[in-house]
């Protein structure tokens, strides 16, 4: 594609501070506009909700709930703040008390919204969960942050979870929010029971801005999940950027589409807007393109955050599906997940008369940190410019040497960030060395590649690991290798991301058997089935390969860029780590 550039769309945007470091931007000033003092008592949910609450906008719509079955719910400021003080006091009369994990995993719907609030209310640790993970995704992240309460339904507890009660001894409580009728399954508790025995005077306890707020599980190229702990003083970064970067203003309606257990559904789907007064759309179904467009278009949806994925299957299913639609009501568009390419991010404007903002940030940023911002022209292809606050650079790194910073223009380097921002993660749970590995001096060390042009410009280049990204989802190697080789069949696995025109990377898994086993396509789907059930359809390969051995470097790691290489037709490089049987596998 032929490159073009996209002058900016809003004279009136917020501008200030639009260059990192520009004089004029502070995060103290930030806290001052939310009313909080340096080092003061901060909490994420009392600046979310009961700030408004408390005010003139208490019976303004912060949530609008669209169910798959066509209904639709309405709660107000008021309304949410009083079912989270219920909620809060539900979970200390179970005994919760500040620093507890409390893990929700139910599909978007209220109760979902009202418990990480609560939750967050009385000083406890949230993490939300991807309602498509399978049952063993779910038990290693409870396990790992000795979760005390679940929140879900009925439904994902019988197949997900009950049959893992006994590997989870810190799990004290689970609250079901559908009504299932009393005992239908033993040692679980009826949330709207407890909600209605619950008081609904104020349940916030104090909080600093150090104390943990949220957890999200990222996946690694090796071993367990990580754990990135924030703190409240994130919302500072919630706040600015929902401005800055999402182009957010108080009287907007506000689509989100990504789901809670994804970070950008609790930051933005859910924290971020509230920050700011506007009113929410949340849709419970799946994606529909044509059930997208109506919504666009009757909700009168002004600002719409969504990913790459959904993006490329809006384009696949062609402009006929836009005739006759028109979108006057939508002001921006912004995208993040995964790099977007150029073709999408024109294609907004023949589909919805506006380009697409690309935007970048991970799991461990806490926030949105490089932007194409409505005051900036736009690249199409351009991860865009850091934010307000945010000093990025390209860096060149490696182990054992000093970080050098990339002052040439073009230059590929590694994406390095100044420490200092709010929502920076606060650790690695329970695994502080590879917190420790993240970082360079006061440099936050990102894992991409990227290069910076003389405009200033940011533009992803791909990943410096191994961890697969399909449909804006982080997946680690070795999660989806380990539940493969439980298989009583499965002596090895390896698996890769293939590049794929919808979700960005598929999972390709190549599985070594036992002997004397022998492959046979009733075993491929068998194996295929078993990672389903395991880990969930998002996570699981989509193609598996029997291959008699699999590359290793002397020291016993799978080579997972070998296999890549292999399967893409691409120079192998370096091989001198190579172990001496697959070198001379390799020579015959």
């Amino acid at each position: 594609m032929k490159p073009v550039l996209i002058r900016k769309q809003s004279a009136d945007a917020r501008t200030a501070g639009d260059q990192a470091g520009d004089a004029a931007f502070s995060w103290a000033d930030i806290g001052r506009e939310l009313g909080v003092a340096p080092d003061g008592e901060i909490n994420i949910a009392q600046l979310a909700v009961d700030r408004h609450a408390h005010s003139a906008h208490a019976e303004k719509t912060a949530f609008r709930f669209l169910g798959a079955d066509g209904s639709a719910r309405d709660i107000s400021y008021r309304e949410l703040a009083e079912l989270t003080d219920r909620f809060g006091n539900a979970l200390k009369s179970l005994g919760v008390v500040k620093g507890d994990r409390v893990f929700v995993l139910c599909g978007r719907i209220c109760e979902l919204y009202v418990a990480v609030l609560g939750a967050l209310k009385i000083g406890a640790v949230v993490s939300p969960l991807f309602q498509s993970f399978g049952p063993e995704p779910i038990r290693s992240r409870i396990a790992q942050a000795a979760g005390k309460v679940l929140v879900t339904t009925a439904s994902a507890y019988q197949r997900k979870v009950a049959a893992l009660r006994p590997e989870l001894p810190s799990l004290q409580h689970v609250l079901l929010v559908d009504d299932i009728g009393a005992g239908a399954f033993a040692d679980t508790l009826d949330l709207h029971a407890l909600l209605g025995a619950a008081p609904d005077t104020p349940a916030l306890v104090p909080t600093s801005p150090e104390d943990p707020a949220l957890l999200h599980f990222t996946s690694g190229t090796t071993g367990l999940p990580k754990g990135a702990i924030h703190v409240h003083g994130a919302v500072l970064t919630h706040y600015a950027t929902a401005r800055t970067a999402l182009d957010l203003r108080p009287d907007d309606v506000f689509w989100c589409t990504a789901d809670p257990g994804w970070v950008t559904g609790t930051s933005y789907g859910i924290i971020a807007p509230l920050l700011l007064g506007v009113t929410s759309i949340v849709d419970e179904a799946d994606f529909d393109p044509l059930r997208w467009i109506h919504l666009l278009e009757n909700e009168r949806v002004n600002v719409w955050y969504t990913a790459p994925t959904a993006i490329r299957l809006l384009m696949k299913a062609g402009h006929e599906l836009f005739a006759g639609h028109r979108f006057p009501d939508l002001r921006f568009i912004a995208s993040v997940g995964e790099a977007l390419n150029p073709e999408a991010v024109c294609w907004g404007l023949e589909a919805f008369g506006r380009p697409i903002h690309d935007n970048w940030w991970q799991s461990e940023t806490g926030g949105i940190m490089i932007a194409n911002t409505a005051a900036l022209d736009i690249k199409p292809g351009s991860m865009g410019r850091p934010l307000p606050g945010i000093a990025a650079h390209v860096v060149r790194h490696q182990a054992g040497e000093p970080v050098t910073v990339i002052e040439v223009p073009d230059t590929v380097g590694e994406l390095a960030l100044e420490t200092g921002w709010p929502s920076m993660f606060r650790g690695y749970l329970n695994q502080p060395e590879r917190y420790r590995e993240c970082f360079a001096g006061n440099l936050y060390l990102t894992g991409d590649l990227v290069r910076r042009d003389a405009d200033g410009y940011f533009w992803f280049v791909g990943r410096s690991d191994d961890v697969i990204k399909s449909s804006g989802h982080l997946i680690g190697s070795f999660e989806v290798e380990s539940v493969l080789m439980e298989h009583p069949a499965v002596a090895e696995a390896g698996v890769i991301g293939k590049p794929d025109a919808l979700a960005g990377e598929v999972i390709k898994a190549f599985v070594v058997l036992k002997q004397p086993i022998e492959p046979s396509e009733e075993l491929r789907l068998e194996l295929m089935a078993h990672a389903r059930r395991r880990l969930g359809a998002a996570v699981a390969p989509k193609e598996i390969a029997f291959v008699p051995a699999l590359p290793h470097t002397r020291s016993g790691k799978i080579m997972r860029r070998l296999l890549k290489a292999r399967e893409l037709g691409l120079p192998e490089g370096d091989s001198s780590t190579l172990e001496q049987a697959e070198a001379q596998r390799e020579k015959k």
